[in-house]
């Protein structure tokens, strides 16, 4: 279970950073560290940057996950850009203290909210992005676009193929997927597995968005992995539990199920 926990990252809020941090270093986990608004409200500079470099002294690698709470970054509304940007800037200003391979974001597309303007809405999106594409080539580190609760793929490969930005890379959210997509699976790899950089791996029963372990439920992990494989993408991959029993069972079921064998 260690060699697994070693080739993935973990899902960990900033906040809870400081209780978990002696478990962190003792079982050498990378992280992928969720910065909430809350979080970005109070953050001590100092306090972040003695903590970045903790996790540097003892060899770990970070991926970023921005806050995504009420953010719009394609709203039809000139302010609610202004006021998302000026949000998910406040990770990416984080970017020389952890170095983080990605930063994971939501494009945030939802049919029932977006009525009737996929092209204004990625006029917008595509501007936005293209705001932080340098910070992130400063940085070092990547935009990954994560789906939430789009119910087919197409206005994501619209918005990649109009970026087209080697600094952008596809997050595919297996748990997001199961609950929310109509398309099936294979319409998601052909449209959107040349883009995919990172992966969230957890599982659900198709109807809530449960964080349940890895093959603890209905995604179909295993002609996953071999898309990707057959795909020759070798993305980063966060384990996204939401309780610690729930990590060591990803792990364990990882290993037993020999899927990561599939990106080697």
């Amino acid at each position: 279970m260690l060699n697994i926990l070693g080739r993935v990252h973990t899902h960990m809020p900033y906040h809870l950073l400081p209780q978990y941090l002696p478990m962190i270093l003792e079982k050498k986990l990378n992280l992928e560290i969720y910065f909430s608004h809350f979080t970005l409200e109070s953050l001590d500079k100092n306090s972040c940057i003695k903590t970045a470099q903790t996790l540097k002294d003892a060899g770990l690698q970070v991926t970023f996950h921005a806050p995504f709470v009420d953010l719009r970054p394609g709203a039809l509304d000139d302010r609610i850009r202004k006021t998302s940007l000026d949000r998910i800037r406040q990770v990416f200003d984080l970017t020389p203290y952890f170095q983080p391979l990605k930063i994971v974001c939501h494009p945030s597309f939802d049919d029932r909210y977006y009525v009737d303007c996929d092209d204004l809405w990625l006029e917008n999106s595509i501007n936005f992005w293209h705001q932080l594409i340098p910070l992130a080539r400063d940085g070092g580190t990547l935009i990954a676009l994560e789906n939430v609760y789009e119910k087919e793929p197409h206005i994501l490969r619209r918005l990649f193929e109009m970026l087209a930005s080697d600094q952008v890379c596809f997050c595919f959210d297996t748990g997001h997927f199961n609950v929310f997509s109509y398309a099936p699976l294979k319409t998601w790899m052909e449209q959107m597995g040349r883009y995919i950089g990172h992966l969230h791996l957890h599982d659900n029963f198709g109807k809530f968005d449960e964080h349940l372990p890895i093959g603890a439920a209905t995604f179909p992990f295993d002609p996953f992995f071999a898309a990707l494989k057959a795909l020759k993408v070798k993305p980063t991959i966060t384990l996204e539990a939401h309780a610690k029993e729930h990590l060591w069972q990803s792990a364990a079921n990882l290993q037993k199920m020999s899927i990561l064998d599939c990106l080697d």
